[in-house]
């Protein structure tokens, strides 16, 4: 199923997609009175709403047709093009697959509806919410500007936005249909319903993420994210808030990881304790991708310091007087940031939203992540981590295994400060022309060598690992590194990250 989603995930604007971008579409034919269809005539049979001829417009408005004509004209439709669809389109006729080059077979039997055919949509898509029993949204109360305020992420935007990462968030999708999210939200994955697109939300938690990270103020001022131009992936694995199965969550990881996500996010509705989980965490990881989860909470995690996996980044939310959002287990917490009465964008049909949770903690990690990794595109996932880590305000001293690990979140820091003892890593084209593990380790071995001796003419290098068995600073160099993962993973860098390793 991973394979199958892949050609979906990361479309933004199926108007100017590449030609193997897999769309919803149907071929225009003559209507019931031998005329020539419109698009307010396929809005109405497709969407169920004439008055998103428009939309339709806008979707297609210069695609080249297989005579080698365009449209031009919202009236004025030639039988055998192609027409893009929204993600909500239903209806026989409508398809799914790589849209075509070539006119249509006139001898061709219709497509099918049927899950025989890999060209047509195996059944109906929703009309406004994904497959699954939805509860009703958080709407806000009271809202609040105070985590936005507090991280401050603007002063740094002149240097960095995000642009360029792919930020995964796994957890009820993602509404793409709001105009904070306009080109900021790929197609996604839904495993609740067994692949459809992700970028619907009827629960609103994971675009209220998404919000955190990559909402684009309009232009009269208003709420923006911490990255605005990065780009969200919707992992959806849940529409209910019911348990999520382990294997689902495994999936959801191992499908953002598969996509090209430079940055995963995981909602609450993840078990980062679980076996499975964890292996699919440590993959993501060697794939050289920043991983962000909540911190364990609960009597029952008590202990779950030495089941994580080392380099996963655990957050912990707090509220604007410093109290712990959770009661967080003990030497779990790596850094904190706001989740108590955060605010962000709401799905469509409500007026914003206010949220308290970890998620939201974890999405403002997120978005921070995207702000270094597109400021310093070299430096690996681990460094990245430790950044984030290492620049994080400490919270007027709190000792050492507190809730607040080593203290808030710091994005312009995080950004801009200067780490003397931070190597970067190879560029790609200096990395040789050895391929797959054998050239990852050369380059990593000599990248360890060369952090060795820096660490011994330069007497004591700072380093923080992400160890779940002890969760605190250790003072001493860790020649290590993570192994990037061969072929699979998208041009990987092969280095050794500044004080980290499996």
């Amino acid at each position: 199923m991973v394979v199958a989603l892949l050609a979906v995930l990361t479309s933004t604007t199926p108007a100017t997609a590449a030609v193997d971008e897999y769309v919803l579409y149907a071929t225009v034919t003559t209507s019931g009175s031998g005329k020539g269809q419109t698009l307010t005539d396929l809005a109405g049979r497709y969407l169920g709403d004439t008055g998103r001829a428009d939309e339709l417009f806008n979707l297609n408005s210069g695609r080249r047709q297989p005579d080698g004509k365009a449209l031009t004209d919202p009236d004025r439709l030639t039988p055998g093009w192609y027409v893009v669809l929204p993600w909500d389109a239903v209806g026989p006729g409508v398809q799914y697959g790589v849209l075509p080059t070539r006119p249509p077979d006139p001898s061709a039997p219709a497509p099918s509806t049927g899950p025989g055919n890999p060209q047509a949509v195996p059944d109906p898509l929703p009309t406004s919410r994904p497959g699954g029993k939805c509860v009703a949204a958080t709407v806000a109360s009271d809202r609040s500007t105070w985590a936005t305020t507090r991280l401050a992420a603007d002063r740094v935007w002149p240097r960095t936005r995000g642009a360029g990462q792919l930020v995964a968030v796994v957890d009820s999708g993602v509404d793409g249909r709001l105009p904070q999210l306009t080109g900021r939200v790929a197609q996604g994955a839904d495993l609740v319903s067994g692949g459809r697109r992700g970028d619907s939300d009827c629960l609103g938690t994971g675009t209220a993420m998404a919000g955190l990270i990559a909402a684009n103020a309009p232009s009269g001022g208003g709420f923006a994210g911490i990255a605005p131009d990065a780009v969200v992936l919707p992992i959806r694995i849940v529409t209910d808030g019911k348990p999520v199965g382990p294997a689902d969550q495994a999936t959801a990881i191992e499908v953002a990881a598969s996509a090209g996500a430079t940055v995963i996010a995981l909602g609450d509705h993840v078990a980062v304790t679980d076996e499975g989980v964890r292996r699919a965490i440590e993959q993501a990881l060697s794939r050289d991708i920043v991983v962000i989860a909540g911190a364990p909470a609960g009597a029952e995690n008590a202990g779950a310091a030495e089941l994580l996996p080392e380099y996963l980044l655990l957050v912990g939310g707090v509220s604007a007087d410093g109290k712990a959002a959770e009661e967080y287990a003990t030497d779990t917490v790596d850094v904190v940031a706001p989740g108590v009465n955060v605010s962000s964008l709401g799905i469509t049909g409500t007026t914003g939203f206010v949220g308290s949770g970890t998620r939201y903690a974890v999405a403002l990690a997120a978005g921070e992540a995207a702000l270094v990794r597109a400021a310093h595109p070299r430096l690996s996932a681990v460094q990245v981590a430790r950044r984030i880590v290492l620049t994080a305000d400490g919270m007027g001293g709190a000792p050492t295994g507190s809730p607040y690990g080593h203290g808030m979140i710091d994005p312009e820091a995080a950004v801009v400060r200067d780490l003397p003892d931070e190597t970067e890593s190879v560029p790609p084209e200096s990395a040789g022309t050895s391929g797959g593990v054998a050239g990852a380790s050369t380059v990593a071995q000599i990248a360890i060598l060369f952090t060795m001796v820096v660490a011994v003419v330069a007497g004591a290098v700072l380093v923080v690992r992400l160890r779940r068995s002890t969760r605190r600073r250790d003072d001493g160099p860790d020649e290590q590194s993570v192994a990037a993962e061969p072929a699979s993973a998208p041009e990987p860098e092969t280095s050794a990250p500044n004080g980290g390793g499996r």
